[in-house]
């Protein structure tokens, strides 16, 4: 599986990796807009990722922003929306305002932090991305 990992927080971000490299090549990422560079990239490269896990609360572009300009990149290539990457909003935020606007603007999961690994492990699994 490949993996991409958007994350401003250092500890955040150290946890997260060292967890999702047992399930793949994991790229990472420090704000919102280098994610959609490495999406834009891996996509041209012909080698999409088949999961990213976005922080809301990040620089230059936020992960709404981010996860608004990847489904607006899949949509112009014709990638339909059950077909896209699968999207994992990371956040702190748990607001049902916060959740629904996520989910309208297209993730696929919404994950609250602290990360539970046994509650994320079930997720990848329901996503068919590990056995």
């Amino acid at each position: 599986m490949k993996i991409l990992l958007a994350e401003d927080d250092f500890a955040s971000r150290k946890f997260m990796s060292n967890y999702l490299e047992k399930y793949g090549d994991c790229d990472i990422t420090v704000d919102g807009e280098e994610a959609v560079d490495a999406f834009l990239m891996a996509l041209e490269d012909g080698e999409p990722y088949d999961l990213i896990c976005l922080d809301v609360m990040m620089p230059v572009l936020d992960g709404y922003q981010a996860l608004k300009a990847i489904r607006d990149i899949e949509k112009e290539r014709g990638i339909q929306a059950n077909k896209g990457v699968k999207i994992i909003m990371t956040t702190a935020l748990n607001e049902e305002r916060n959740v629904k606007k996520a989910f309208e603007m297209g993730c696929t999961v919404y994950s609250g932090k602290p990360i539970d690994l046994k509650k994320f492990e079930l997720i990848l699994k329901k996503l068919e991305l590990i056995d």
